[in-house]
């Protein structure tokens, strides 16, 4: 029988609300109701296809990602539901190199943060966007759903095989004409805009991609959108760690955690937004544009 990584090397569940019963009440009573019928088949599509597939962090920081085309940093592919765990542990040579794994489909919004993003984006009246980290497309297809028809979103992502798994729930939502999507490292994206047009043209901006670097996405989106408008940036409160002392918490998340104590921080500080930190899914933190 195949052995998986065991149950004490996962990540910690997604999110800051710890209580399952809450969680089920709030995703029961008003998240699953209102959840627009592709996004439920596009959420259903990515927990069949990325549910048992995991990203492996190694002690040494390489990354292994399942069944995946990334071709950045050090990495490996396999499958863990077909990959034996004895075969695993000679692959590294040493059991405790392993230092956590995490099922890849908790890397989409979770639903009521989905429902919240789609109100912010009506009552804002925002109608050019863009995302930084899309994966199968869950909130981007709650953003294109949220524009008005002549709306534009874009989506920015270097794995493009997760976006095109996600690509017809958004053409069956009759809203992929809202939608312009970019292969590319998030950051190359960004200095090619800047450089193409440097003048800011989005309402708002979401960002969900390679967490030490939020700050450099910062830096950059401040210059593409508007005075007035909103930069949301997503899993800030990162578990609830950023709360907890370093030695509480886990090796594999200290790294995220410091690069969000010093975001957090930053723009708490920076008097060209107001800032406003919300407790939902894994934290969002939404800036609205001063100057």
């Amino acid at each position: 029988m195949e052995k998986l990584l065991p149950p004490s090397k996962l990540l910690p569940p997604k999110g800051i609300l710890k209580s399952d019963a809450l969680k089920k009440y709030i995703f029961e009573t008003t998240a699953y109701p209102r959840e627009h019928e592709q996004l439920k088949k596009l959420r259903e599509a990515t927990v069949l296809k990325y549910g048992n597939l995991y990203t492996v962090l190694l002690y040494d920081h390489t990354l292994i990602l399942s069944n995946n085309n990334c071709k950045y940093h050090n990495v490996t592919t396999l499958d863990p539901t077909k990959y034996v765990y004895h075969q695993f542990k000679d692959y590294t040579s040493n059991e405790k190199m392993v230092c956590a794994c995490m099922r890849r489909s908790e890397m989409e919004v979770p639903v009521d943060e989905g429902h919240f993003l789609s109100m912010l984006l009506k009552i804002m009246n925002a109608k050019k966007t863009i995302e930084l980290g899309v994966f199968t497309g869950y909130s981007l297809l709650t953003t294109a759903l949220a524009l008005p028809h002549d709306g534009h979103v874009t989506g920015i992502d270097i794995d493009k095989e997760a976006y095109e798994m996600g690509l017809e729930f958004i053409k069956n939502a009759g809203v992929h004409h809202k939608i312009n999507f970019i292969h590319s490292d998030c950051l190359q994206a960004l200095d090619n805009m800047l450089s193409e047009n440097p003048k800011p043209e989005f309402d708002f901006a979401f960002v969900d991609a390679d967490k030490p670097n939020y700050a450099n996405m910062h830096e950059r989106l401040m210059k593409l959108v508007k005075v007035g408008g909103v930069i949301a940036f997503d899993n800030t409160l990162w578990s609830g760690f950023v709360a907890e002392k370093e030695e509480n918490v886990p090796v594999h998340m200290r790294v995220n955690r410091k690069a969000f104590l010093d975001l957090n921080k930053r723009l708490a500080a920076d008097p060209h937004v107001e800032v406003s930190q919300v407790s939902i899914g894994d934290g969002v933190t939404l800036c609205r544009r001063l100057v």
